[in-house]
């Protein structure tokens, strides 16, 4: 019975740091409408520079509750400013854009969080002592209980406790209640929103912040904590709807205890059963555990296409290019070339996203799903059946449609953001699949020592990957133009009157979802065939974020944004990786400036908007 007892204890422990994280997120998202992926990182930053106060700059502090309390408070106080200033300088500007633009910025910062705490503090673990006086552990049972993740389990009511009365019982609660149901009615009440908005990030910033600097006692602070926290918090904020703080804690309970009775019953695949939990939650209530339907959307400005030439124009541009980087590849050195092999495989997962997203307008953060799906069929079918690189690329893109068509029926039930964490969701359970499941994926030494692709076949295959880049512009310049492009056009812009009109919006986005995803599992055979090996990070959330970032970097509604946006996050990002040690900084700050002064990519940047004065420049 103790045995019960202690993992529901241990759950719950966990799900307060999740819920702190959470009502974070919630409070930002639901004032701001912005989907803040740099919110790991300010949960990083507290536990850093909590640690380092503990063990580096003060040691004396770890000695005495109350200097140790001061930490973890400075800590707070410092992932709180961080998001001051981040409201100021990147989420203002970006008040007014589509939710993806800010999701990529706030990326794009916590790159920069990332390398400016490694500059400063170090690549090392950060090993704090335990808290004075709660070293020990209770009994309860046979079995024992640490005293400070008690701690930590009475904290998370608490802060749901203060939290439900600061927004029910006070004037700015009210406002920011308001603010989450109407923001532009409390606009014409008179009501700036600009104070309101500093004051919602500021406390949820502070919140993550003491959320990391609370768990020094039990674990240690490094570098990669901030995306694996994120993941699960984006889990929770989700699954208990969005705007909603008990809906948080309710969910943060729920995946507390399936992280402590898997890590038991299931320790291969407790990752799995946290996404599966999340899928199955929203299968049965699309809005969340506590969330709200959304209404009916704003109406947006019709996204109009760029850089569609006419036809003939468009073949003799496209063959042009092709004979160029044909010869191009030849002369070129070895490392230029496999640095152009990437460029054009990641040109065919952005164009794999970007055909679902201009078209249906279908946003997915875990696209990285049918990648990885791909890299994986074409490693086992070569390993297993020994098939050659050209039907291992076949059965990467039949397995990843097959994906596809067994999601299709589950993603149509969701939309917007409830539609993109779905998709997050599938895309964690294959990447966690694959670093678990050992003996078939090999986890996370991964299948090595591919032999697709004999070294004199490496010319032949760069002309064909040339040529298929050049063929995926084309057929998404020839889909445009379709009737079938211009069915899609219409069910994205008004479904209702689509549907009115006789057309069948499902089958449609069906069918481009299908297209979207066997493509994507083209690009990840290719990716396998030109490695020679495969790794969990295929389908891991980064990768998806790749892809959203050569969307949106290139313009999501330009011919040449995939090819664009993947020229500059690959060719800008190896040549940085090559010359600066911190590179993902700086690669971090051109995002950041991309988005702030060219959201439509960079082909829009001579339409860019002063985004502090709403003029144009």
């Amino acid at each position: 019975m103790s045995f019960w007892f202690i993992q529901c204890l241990n759950g719950l422990s966990h799900a307060s740091t999740l819920f702190m994280m959470a009502a974070g997120l919630t409070l930002v998202f639901g004032v701001t409408r912005i989907v803040n992926f740099a919110h790991g990182s300010f949960y990083m930053l507290g536990a850093m520079l909590a640690g380092h106060l503990l063990t580096q700059w003060v040691p004396s502090w770890s000695e005495q509750a109350h200097l140790y309390v001061l930490a973890i408070l400075t800590g707070a106080c410092a992932a709180a400013l961080l998001g001051a200033a981040a409201e100021w300088c990147l989420f203002r500007p970006l008040r007014a854009s589509p939710p993806l633009y800010p999701l990529v910025a706030t990326f794009g910062l916590s790159l920069v969080v990332h390398d400016v705490l490694l500059a400063w503090m170090g690549p090392a673990e950060v090993f704090a002592p335990r808290f004075p006086g709660l070293k020990g552990s209770i009994q309860i049972g046979e079995d024992f209980f640490p005293q400070w993740q008690l701690v930590t389990l009475l904290l998370g009511p608490l802060v749901w406790l203060a939290l439900h009365l600061l927004l029910t019982q006070t004037r700015w609660g009210r406002q920011v209640r308001a603010a989450t149901q109407d923001r532009d009615m409390l606009d014409a009440l008179g009501v700036n929103p600009a104070p309101l908005m500093m004051g919602v990030v500021v406390l949820g910033c502070g919140l993550a912040g003491l959320a990391g600097a609370l768990q020094l006692p039990r674990e240690p602070a490094n570098l990669q904590m901030d995306l694996q926290m994120v993941v699960e918090t984006f889990v929770v904020v989700v699954m208990g709807g969005l705007g909603s703080i008990s809906g948080a804690l309710f969910a943060a309970v729920l995946i507390g205890c399936v992280h402590a009775f898997g890590i038991y019953f299931f320790p291969q695949a407790t990752l799995v059963l946290i996404f599966l939990t999340m899928a199955m939650v929203l299968a049965w209530r699309p809005q969340g555990l506590m969330g709200e339907l959304p209404g009916a959307a704003p109406r947006e400005e019709v996204a109009a296409f760029k850089g569609w030439t006419s036809q003939r124009v468009l073949i003799l541009s496209t063959g042009l290019a092709w004979l160029v980087l044909s010869v191009l590849m030849v002369w070129v050195d070895d490392y230029t070339q496999h640095v152009l092999e990437d460029v054009f495989i990641m040109m065919l997962f952005g164009i794999s996203l970007q055909a679902m997203m201009a078209l249906s307008g279908w946003v997915s953060f875990g696209h990285a799903a049918y990648f990885g799906l791909g890299a994986y069929a074409a490693a086992l079918s070569h390993l297993h059946w020994g098939f050659n690189a050209w039907q291992a690329a076949l059965s990467g893109m039949l397995c990843a449609g097959l994906a596809a068509y067994a999601m299709s029926g589950l993603l149509q039930r969701s939309a917007g953001v409830y539609l993109a964490m779905l998709s997050l969701a599938f895309a964690q359970m294959v990447w966690a699949s694959a670093s678990q499941w050992i003996s078939f994926t090999g986890g996370d030494n991964g299948l090595i020592g591919l032999q697709l692709l004999p070294r004199t076949s490496r010319t032949a295959f760069q002309w064909a990957l040339i040529t298929l880049s050049a063929l995926s512009v084309l057929g998404l310049a020839r889909l445009v133009r379709s009737s079938m492009g211009a069915a899609l056009q219409a069910g994205r812009d008004a479904p209702l009157r689509a549907t009115a009109s006789g057309l069948n919006v499902r089958t449609l986005n069906n069918r481009v979802f299908w297209l979207s995803a066997s493509l994507a599992g083209l690009a990840g055979s290719l990716w396998a065939i030109s490695k020679g090996a495969v790794f969990p990070s295929v389908a891991s959330v980064a990768n998806s974020v790749d892809a959203l970032m050569i969307v949106l970097l290139g313009g999501v509604h330009h011919l040449l944004g995939a090819l664009s946006g993947s020229a500059f996050l690959v060719g800008v990002g190896s040549e940085m990786g090559r010359h600066f040690e911190y590179w993902r900084g700086f690669l971090g700050l051109l995002i950041m400036l991309l988005m702030v002064f060219a959201p439509e990519g960079i082909w829009g940047w001579r339409r860019r908007k002063d985004p502090w004065r709403g003029g144009h420049t």
